[in-house]
This record gives C-alpha cells, sequence and structure tokens, in this order.
C-alpha cells in the first residue's frame, strides 16, 4: 500500500530537529492511511518530514480516479484515514456522499483562512492556486486581457487555447463565474469563450503554454504553478518565455454582480478526514501539521502553489509576479454549482 519517494531538498539535519506539538517518539509503530488524487511526488516530501518527526508512517494510495467510488464501496470497512484531493469539486463530492466526518482543531482554524475551509468542518484546504490568463509576448500586447470576460469579446475570436471545458479546474472556474454573473450571463460567457478557440480542447495546463509558444494560439487560461515548473525545466522553459502572465479582474467595478474588480479565481488543494477513519487521532496530527508554517513553506517552495496560512514566503518565481487581488468568494459556494457549470459545457458544445 505504501509510496514512498526521496526527499532531495530536505537534509537530514532538518528532519531530526523538527518537533511537532504533542507529537512523541512512542507513536513509532503508528499509521495514516491517505487515499490522495494528487500526484505522489507533489505530497510525498511533506508527509516524510512529518513520519521522521513522529514516527508515525503515512501509506498512500494514489487514486487519480474513482476515489468516491472506493470510499463508498469499502464503507466501514474503508482503512483511509484521509482524502487528498487537487480540486475543490472531489473534497465537495466526498462530504456530499457523507464519507467525511467534522474535524474541529484551533491550529486548522488559525492556519487556514475561512474561505478556504468548509464551514462544517469537514473539508480544508492546503495550498491555493490562481487560475491565470497568459499570453503571446509577441502576437498580444500587454493590457489588451485584463479580465475573464475580455475572453468573450469577439476580437479575440480564434485566438485561445483551454483544456477541457470539463476537467475540473475549468468547472471551478465557470463555477465561479455563474456565483459572480449568474447562470445566464455565464453560459453566455462560456459560449462566447467557446465561439474564441483556435482548437478543440485538448492536453493539459503546460499544453495551452506550448501551443502558445508555437504559434497555435496566443492566449490561455492555466493554474499559475504551471509556469513556475515549466519555468524550471530545460525543455519547458522556452514555452514559459514566450508569454506573459496576467492574473485576471484587478480593477473595476465590485459588487454583488461581481464585476471585473472582483480578483482572480482562486482554487485550492485539500485534505478531509473520512468518515470511518481507523488512526483518527494520527490523521489529525497529520492534517495540522500539513498547515503549519513548516509544511506550508515546503508547498510553497517545492511546488511553486500559495501556501494558505498568511505570511509564508513564496517560490522566487512565483514572488517574482509580484502581489494581485485575489477573488474571496466562498470556495463551498464555487462548489455548490459545479454540476450546473459541467451541464453548461455540454450545452455550449464546449468540447466539440
Amino acid at each position: 500500500m505504501k509510496t514512498r519517494l526521496s526527499v532531495t531538498l530536505v537534509t537530514l539535519a532538518t528532519l531530526t530537529t523538527i518537533v511537532l506539538p504533542g507529537v512523541s517518539i512512542s507513536d513509532a509503530a503508528a499509521e495514516v492511511n491517505v487515499y490522495s488524487t494528487r500526484k505522489p511526488q507533489l505530497i510525498q516530501p511533506m508527509f516524510d518530514v512529518f513520519t521522521a518527526a513522529s514516527g508515525i508512517e503515512v501509506n498512500v494510495v494514489f487514486a487519480e480516479k474513482g476515489m468516491l467510488e472506493k470510499l463508498r464501496s469499502e464503507g466501514v470497512n474503508s482503512p483511509a484515514d484521509l482524502v487528498f484531493t487537487a480540486d475543490i469539486g472531489p473534497l465537495s463530492d466526498i462530504k456530499n456522499a457523507g464519507l467525511t466526518q467534522a474535524v474541529q482543531s484551533t491550529a486548522l482554524d488559525n492556519n487556514i483562512p475561512a474561505s478556504m475551509r468548509d464551514p462544517e468542518h469537514h473539508w480544508f484546504g492546503l495550498t491555493s492556486r490562481a487560475r491565470i490568463i497568459v499570453t503571446s509576448k509577441d502576437r498580444v500586447g500587454d493590457g489588451d486581457v485584463t479580465t475573464y470576460e475580455d475572453l468573450a469579446e469577439p476580437k479575440f475570436k480564434g485566438m485561445i487555447c483551454t483544456r477541457s471545458g470539463k476537467h475540473a479546474y475549468m468547472v471551478a472556474l465557470t463555477a465561479a463565474m455563474i456565483v459572480h454573473h449568474g447562470a445566464a450571463r455565464a453560459e453566455q460567457w462560456l459560449t462566447g469563450l467557446k465561439a474564441n478557440l483556435a482548437r478543440r480542447p485538448e492536453g493539459n495546463d503546460r499544453a495551452q503554454v506550448k501551443a502558445i509558444k508555437q504559434g497555435a494560439c496566443d492566449i490561455a487560461v492555466i493554474n499559475h504553478y504551471y509556469m513556475h515548473k515549466m519555468l524550471a525545466d530545460p525543455k519547458q522553459k522556452p514555452w514559459s518565455d514566450a508569454v506573459r502572465v496576467v492574473f485576471p479582474n484587478q480593477t473595476g467595478q465590485t459588487g454583488q454582480t461581481g464585476q471585473t474588480g472582483r480578483g482572480t479565481h482562486m482554487n485550492i488543494s485539500g485534505m478531509a478526514m473520512t468518515k470511518h477513519a481507523p488512526n483518527r487521532d494520527h490523521a489529525l496530527q497529520l492534517m495540522e501539521f500539513l498547515a503549519s508554517e513548516k509544511a506550508q513553506q515546503m508547498y510553497a517552495q517545492l511546488n511553486g502553489e500559495y501556501a494558505v496560512k498568511p505570511g509564508v514566503a513564496l517560490a522566487d518565481s512565483v514572488q517574482a509576479w509580484g502581489d494581485f487581488k485575489r477573488d474571496h468568494v466562498d470556495l463551498a459556494e464555487v462548489a455548490s454549482y459545479r454540476r450546473e457549470a459541467s451541464k453548461m459545457a455540454d450545452r455550449v458544445g464546449y468540447d466539440d
């Protein structure tokens, strides 16, 4: 059941000097079982540090698809203590299916802003990511695109690339548009965006940046941390060097209708404790560690994500883009419109 990766950026001296509150070496035989949709290499370094400091082993099952069904079929016999996801959607789905439990923790409440945790304490954000726009430095002027709403303007016909409109990241953005503009206006926007696509949606977020470099399109929508990863990859750095980073919706009107100055859409990776967690106390210790200063620093530096804990230093590449206004809409509300957003993508034939 175990998935183990080496940690190259954390020294043995660091591991042996970390002390976790409430954790003693007597827990050496203990374990926590995790089901994760996040790729193992993105979370294993944090687990390794936790284990080195606490003696609590973290066993990981990577389940990119079918996690909800797996938990449901296992029922009370499930070995899973925690679930980790790369998006608000699966966390919300698993909670709504009655497969999680509320967790009361002062440490989690203090370290994780209210907008990034479930009002009923079932799920908690661990990192946040900005859904940014990138534009060709050569073919799109600086300031030509400043909002998500701009993406539906007819002047950009044939210029935009995105991944599938049914992918969780795009569904969450569409759901946020529903929250801010209402269903009718959000569907008009998605229809306009569809009309401006340069090609049928395909590939992941990095593939959209590559397409701009190759001239297949001029504008794309991606999660910010992919830029961080491409900048660190010699083969992909030319793709990232070809585009300009735009944090959308920074200025303009704000208010109940969600006009242009509301800030950039933010999503989360997150965690929840399963309803039948067999190792509840140890699982809670892991949750609290992951929201701590140490783990949040690792998330930021290793993965280029934004820590949810305020004040944590950013990776240099991310810091270079500067500060920006974030959309602080409650993610629980965004999650409630995901089903409608997915149906909307079908109605407008986004992926056709």
